[in-house]
Parts: C-alpha cells; structure tokens; sequence
C-alpha cells in the first residue's frame, strides 16, 4: 500500500489508500457471475440477474484485485451464481495469489470437477465454502432444484480435503430443514470440515417472494440454538460452529456486514461496488463501476457507499439508542423489503415502530401450512415454477 496520491480511471485525485474515515476494507466479495445451475428459493441474487453479457472480463477483475491488494484488502472471496461456471476461474486465483490476497472459493460444488479443483489448488486457492440444502438428498435436491446435486456436494467436499484445502459447510436453513440440523452438523464432522455455518435465511431479494415457505417458527428457533450450543460444546477443537439466531426472533438487529461501507464491499458481476451483497434491493440508488472510477476512489467518495455510512443518518429512536455504535441501524437491505424505506429502522429491533406489525405477520406465517417454493425457472420450466 502507498500513500501517494494516484490519478483514478475518472480524473480525480485520491489517495491509494482511501478509506481513512472508514478504515480499510478488510475482505471483498467478488461476485463474478450470476449464471447458476441451482434454483435456491432463498436466493440472495437481485431479481433482475445480470446476464454473462455484461459480466467483467479476465483483465478487469485482474486490475480490481491489484487495486483491492494495493488498498490494502486482505481478503477475497470468489461467489455468483455458482463462480465455477466462469472458464476463467483458475487464471483469477492464480492472479490474487500473486497480488497476496487470501482466497476463498463459496460454491455449490455441482460443476466442480477434481481436476478442476486440483488447478485451483495449484493456483492458489486457500479456503473453499460448500453450501449445503440438507443432510439427505430428498430435501437436498428439492431446496436446490438440482437431481443430484447433494451427492455431488459430499464428493466435493472429500475431495477439498483430498488436496489439502480447508472447508467450511455453509448450511442454509430454514422452516423445511431445520428439523435435519444434528445430522447436519454430525455431516460436517464426518467430511472433516473445519467450519460450520449454521446459516438462517435471510428475507430479501428472492426470499421474501418464499417466505412463508422458509419462515422458522419461535419453537423451532429455540430447538436450533440449544442443539447449536451442545454441539459447540461438545466439538470444541473438532468444529467451529457459527451461528446467528434469525434477525425475525432477535431483539437487536445484527452489524450487518460490519457496518454499511465500513469494512467490506462487493462488486457485481458487471462492476458495481456495493455496500452488500443484496444492496441493489434498495431501488433508487446509484453504485459506481470499477469500469468508471478506482476501488480507492469508490471507497472513499461513492455516494451510495457514503449514505448510511456511521450514525449521522439515523432517524429516532436510533439516533438516541446508546447501541447504535453496535449495530449501526441493522440492515439497511431488510428496512427497504419490509418498510419500502431504507432509512427506516430495522424492523429486527424491538424499538423500531414496524417491529411488532411485520414480524407478527411473518410468525403466523410460520405457524400456517407449509408452502410450495417458488423457484426462478425450476428445470428450465416456466419461470416462478412452484413446487
């Protein structure tokens, strides 16, 4: 990292720095596509998916992570879609191996070869993260709308660790699988992962259109933390497990992501740096390109990045709550689901005035009949197929 001033892709000056109110960003999301073969109905991808069209090329995520290695970004973590479906995947690792950043391939796995997973190995890759719909493939494959696809995960995930790699188990769970968390963790165990996330849906973006059909209910919830706390017990030094009970049973909302544009940033698969993953939910806001400007530039001047950064935009009851340098207002992408406003409080929080209206709602929810999914284009189907 330097401290001389550089001259952006825009003309401006900046430092190569940047972030000096906000400190560095510590890891990104580099999202490189969307295309994916699974059909998740708790997909976190924006709606409108972009197309392989408008995607960045080899040379441009190339130059972003010699920008993010010379801010001095530590991490980066190769997501979609499914990011094995880009042909270029090898050539990407191998580039942020030699520009010094660590990282991380997060990957359903069902288009990963051994072969393929042995390159990436030898390019460089440190840490793989396999998402997980079950512990059995009836749920499995029906969460994922992919025949095949969580037999494919287990042979992956052996292989991972054939080359040497460290695992993590990412486990989305829901409503429809939550009863299946034991086996889930005894899995975890058995494929020698390192890591386990016991990952609750988040309700945005496509799984707000789900859920009803993903909604815990309060009993369920309570089961999954004391299973969660025995087992983080009784593996201790064996798994590492996380675990964040659900923003809709919590009383405060999470730090979400660290903080708006604090310590993280994703860029889209067309460029686009954004505060979070599932920030272009927000409609109405402009996120500024790598195609356009400099990640230090961006960092440092982007409006959007700028906007719910620190305290000073917070409404009441947030700007009086003595915990609002904690959780810095929740999760700005679940105020504009719920609210329509994205500067409104979390609803996650129990002092925020939409908290007892829409979180009643989805709890009786929890409490109806199970309903079907509704998948994006389930088996090349008619799109929002149902099943």
């Amino acid at each position: 990292m330097t401290d001389l001033l550089e001259e952006p892709r825009d003309g401006a000056k900046t430092l190569a720095g940047a972030g000096k109110s906000y400190g560095i960003p510590m890891s990104v999301l580099a999202e490189i596509t969307h295309r994916c073969p699974l059909q998740c109905p708790y997909c976190s991808n924006p709606v409108e998916l972009e197309r392989a069209g408008a995607e960045l090329t080899t040379e441009e995520w190339k130059r972003a992570m010699s920008e993010m290695a010379d801010m001095g970004v530590l991490q980066i973590h190769f997501s979609g879609g499914e990011p094995t479906a880009r042909k270029d995947l090898v050539e990407l690792v191998r580039h942020a191996t030699e520009v010094g950043l660590y990282s991380n391939l997060i990957t359903s796995a069902v288009l990963l070869t051994r072969d393929k997973l042995a390159q990436l190995a030898d390019a460089g890759l440190s840490h793989v993260q396999i998402s997980f719909q079950g512990s059995e493939a009836g749920i499995a494959d029906r969460v994922g709308g992919f025949k095949g696809g969580h037999a494919k995960k287990l042979e992956v995930a052996r292989w991972v660790r054939e080359v040497g790699l460290p695992l993590t188990i990412n486990a989305v769970m829901h409503r429809q699988n939550l009863h299946q968390l034991p086996e889930i963790i005894d899995m975890a165990v058995a494929l020698d992962a390192d890591r386990l996330e016991v990952a609750n849906v988040q309700y945005y973006g496509w799984a707000l259109k789900n859920r009803a059909a993903l909604m815990p209910t309060e009993e369920q919830v309570d089961w999954t933390t004391r299973i969660v706390e025995e087992a983080q017990e009784r593996l201790r030094g064996i798994l590492a497990i996380d675990y964040v009970i659900p923003d809709y049973y919590a009383l405060q909302p999470k730090k979400c992501m660290g903080g708006w544009g604090q310590q993280f940033f994703n860029i889209s698969p067309s460029g686009k740096v954004l505060p979070c993953h599932a920030a272009e939910s927000i409609t109405g806001l402009h996120f500024d390109s790598v195609r356009d400007h400099s990640l230090a530039w961006i960092w440092e001047n982007s409006p959007a990045l700028n906007l719910y950064r620190g305290t000073d935009w917070m409404p009441e009851p947030c700007r009086s709550c003595p915990k609002k340098e904690e959780d810095f207002g929740g999760c700005r992408c679940q105020a504009f689901a719920l609210t329509g406003d994205a500067s409104n409080p979390d609803p996650a929080c129990v002092f925020s005035p939409f908290h007892e209206q829409i979180f009643r709602a989805a709890k009786e929810e929890a409490t109806g009949p199970a309903e079907r999914f509704i998948y994006r284009n389930f088996a090349g189907g008619t799109p929002e197929g149902e099943r």
